[in-house]
């Protein structure tokens, strides 16, 4: 007898829908049981993780010759997510779980026909959490199913994707006692997202950091138009405190993109247990001995890297140019398109990347300023590990200078978080009503729109672009912080003082 199971698979973040096609004779002789349709080893060993659920349940088949097909038969299975179908496609073809017609819509009775199914069994028949649900649940409700059923682990993070019922289970027995009606479905209750996105607090006020005005002007610049900033000083400057601080000024996620972190982080199998969402915006700080595929993704079976998992969040470099320059230079592309593409010979996968890159570093290796002739030379030598190009795609260069004596020894009395957030949110949220988008992502034909320069501040802009010898990129760079800081201001007209200060902030194409 040949039983149907809807359930899907994981491409990079994405679901796709796989059917679990179960075929038993339990009259053959022939014994074989066997998984065919691109599984994996996790996949493989699913049968004898079935077979003991059931048995320890309490449900017999029998034996006789076994045929799993995953379909399409063309795209790789990985995991342990096909165990729950694939016990309840067995049961119906071994005749042991008899589904009852199709309902009257008033009744309550899960139709297995309009669900979609997956999990993982213990050996116990417990049914344990898997990845990528949230993904699942958005394919269920795309596809035109009733809902899904899903671990009870799972089940906040199906919910999250409304117009959908989710049934969450934690016993192969709960399943078929949902299939068969000696159990009332209790439905997963949707998220409060509202509630949830409510701005969480950054572990550090900028009113504590000293000194670093200036340094904080430019922050509040980057956070407003979502640009680039990289930070350059002595060791113990406040750099990496300025950095930690950061996200506490920057707006709450909206109801998208909380979902969209939340498929991203729920298909890397980092989703916090019992969380069904992420609401606040991550920061991912990985560590100058991370390799190309840690930042950008990889992997045999293609996984999102630090610059997905920061996606409409911030990744922090500290000591920027001591990570390999190979590695650097991964990050060209997806600063610039905002998605990154790992292309193995089978596929190619596509991970969202629109992140906030803040770096920061040290004028030499030692960590100090230099003074004279020979530490000037240090010092060039040092940033000589940067690329032009990257630094092209960083849109604000500021100089974090050591803090003085009288600065350390007096009370935090500097520009707080609150402050500087309430002129963020003002001026981000000018640029969603004139644009719909942050100002750094503004295209070139845009910015001749809505960047126009006066006389004056063309002369300045194509003075610097000669002394410096920047390129058409950080012409655009230019335009685009000038638009912020007049965002900053409430004027819609960009003023010559406004292209001054961001000419000032392309520091390090003076010192390269």
């Amino acid at each position: 007898m040949l039983a149907r199971v809807q359930s899907y698979l994981l491409s990079g973040i994405d679901a796709l829908p796989c059917e679990v096609e179960v075929d038993f004779d339990n009259t053959s002789t022939d014994t074989r049981e066997l998984i065919v349709g691109l599984p994996d080893a996790g996949v493989k060993e699913a049968l004898q993780r079935v077979r003991a659920a059931l048995a320890n349940t309490g449900y017999t088949t029998g034996n006789g010759r076994l045929l799993v097909n995953l379909a399409p038969a063309d795209l790789r299975k990985e995991g342990p997510v096909y165990d729950l179908p694939i016990a309840l496609g067995l049961l119906i073809s071994a005749g042991a779980l008899t589904l009852p017609a199709p309902a009257p819509t008033n009744d309550t009775t899960p139709d297995l026909r309009r669900y979609v199914v997956a999990g993982e069994l213990a050996l116990d028949g417990r049914v344990r959490p898997i990845k990528g649900v949230i993904a699942l649940a958005a394919l269920a409700r795309q596809r035109g199913f009733a809902g899904v059923i899903v671990p009870a682990d799972n089940a906040q993070e199906a919910a999250a994707v409304p117009e959908l019922t989710v049934l969450g289970v934690r016993t192969l027995s709960e399943v078929v006692g949902l299939l068969t009606g000696h159990l009332e479905p209790t439905p997963a209750s949707p998220p409060d997202l509202a509630g949830l996105l409510e701005a969480s607090a950054a572990p550090i006020d900028f009113a504590d950091v000293r000194g670093q005005e200036a340094v904080k002007r430019a922050i509040v610049i980057s956070a407003a138009g979502l640009h680039n900033i990289i930070m350059l000083g002595p060791a113990g400057t406040g750099k990496s405190m300025m950095a930690k601080a950061l996200p506490g000024i920057l707006p709450p996620l909206t109801p998208d993109e909380a979902i969209e972190i939340t498929r991203i982080y729920s298909a890397a199998g980092l989703l916090p247990p019992g969380q069904g969402l992420i609401t606040a915006r991550p920061v991912r700080t990985p560590h100058h001995t991370a390799s190309a595929p840690a930042i950008v993704g990889g992997g045999m079976i293609p996984r999102p890297g630090e610059i997905s998992l920061a996606h409409h969040g911030v990744l922090f470099l500290d000591e920027l140019p001591e990570f390999p320059r190979f590695v650097l230079e991964t990050l060209r592309q997806p600063l610039e398109d905002h998605v990154v593409t790992v292309a193995r010979s089978h596929a190619a996968v596509r991970f969202p990347a629109s992140f906030m890159l803040v770096a920061a570093m040290n004028p030499t290796p030692k960590g100090d300023m230099p003074a004279g002739e020979v530490g000037r030379r240090a010092m060039e030598q040092y940033l000589s590990r940067l690329s032009g190009p990257l630094l092209d795609r960083i849109d604000v260069h500021v100089e974090a200078p050591a803090v003085s004596w009288n600065e350390l020894s007096k009370a935090p009395v500097g520009t707080s978080s609150a402050t500087m957030r309430q002129r963020v949110l003002a001026a981000r949220l000018r640029q969603l009503e004139r644009q719909g988008i942050p100002n750094s992502r503004l295209s070139g034909k845009q910015l001749d729109s809505l960047a126009v320069l006066d006389d004056q501040s063309r002369s300045m802009v194509g003075n610097a672009m000669t002394e410096l010898g920047l390129s058409a990129r950080a012409y655009d760079k230019i335009r685009r912080v000038s638009r912020t800081i007049a965002d900053l201001e409430n004027t819609d007209a960009i003023q010559p003082q406004h292209v001054a200060e961001a000419i000032g902030y392309r520091l390090l194409d003076r010192r390269m």
